[in-house]
Formats: structure tokens, C-alpha cells, sequence
């Protein structure tokens, strides 16, 4: 399957209202308010990141491995 529009491209694509809807109804029933809030914090992080590696804004392990370095002397 091929998509074809910008259109179709979001239909695919889980909103964030979906995907906040998902990580809620797979928690636990005796979940508690501050369960749900981690949970969606937790998310809402993992997503930022996936959006970052592909915009290219990462560091290598070795830029990272130079940071701490001059860190720390």
C-alpha cells in the first residue's frame, strides 16, 4: 500500500489524543491519578525523542563520551 497524500499519511497516524487513549486503557484498573499522569509524561517523552532522531537533533555516543569528558575535568 502506497500513500499517496499528505491526507492519507495523517489517517495512518495515530493522534495524540488516540495515542493517549491507548496508554491509558493499558494500564492496570487500580491505576491512580498520578499513575496516569507518569504514564502520559512517559509517553509524551519517547515521542519527543523518536521526533528528534528524525530531525537528526542526537548526539553520537562518542559526542556525548567528549561532553562528559570536559565535564568533568
Amino acid at each position: 500500500m502506497f500513500l499517496t497524500s499528505k491526507r492519507e499519511v495523517m489517517d495512518v497516524m495515530p493522534t495524540i489524543k488516540q495515542t493517549a487513549l491507548h496508554t491509558i486503557e493499558n494500564l492496570p484498573e487500580d491505576v491512580d491519578y498520578d499513575d496516569i499522569i507518569k504514564a502520559l509524561y512517559v509517553q509524551q517523552k519517547i515521542a519527543t525523542g523518536l521526533q528528534q532522531i528524525k530531525e537528526g537533533k542526537y548526539l553520537t555516543h562518542e559526542q556525548v563520551k567528549e561532553r562528559v569528558q570536559k565535564w568533568s575535568k
